[in-house]
């Protein structure tokens, strides 16, 4: 398995155009399935969709998959929310449990 991405406990706004620009190295450093790993993330926004839209985007641009593991409830609700969970191929972490969803 490659080295996944690592989210810090905050990507949202204020941090997302540096983690942004971390993607391209992350993205060239690996093979097969760019893992996001964002089991420490606490603080997450509209920034943080967008981050990892970019994310899987340069990930299918290098002929790699995508897949978001440890997600959060709130990162699960708000690509949920914003209709792109499937796009983000998201893994919830084991307190973002299917009955807290519903």
């Amino acid at each position: 398995m490659d080295a996944a991405f690592t989210l810090p406990a905050d990507a949202t706004i204020d941090t997302a155009a540096a983690l942004a620009a971390q993607l391209p190295a992350q993205v060239r450093a690996g093979s097969g399935v760019l893992q996001v790993d964002a089991s420490a993330l606490t603080a997450s926004d509209s920034a943080t969709i967008a981050l990892l839209l970019e994310a899987r985007r340069q990930a299918q641009a290098a002929g790699r998959g995508f897949e978001v593991h440890g997600a959060p409830p709130k990162l699960v609700e708000l690509a949920r929310l914003y209709g792109v969970d499937g796009l983000l191929a998201l893994v919830p972490s084991a307190s973002a449990s299917p009955a807290a969803a519903s």
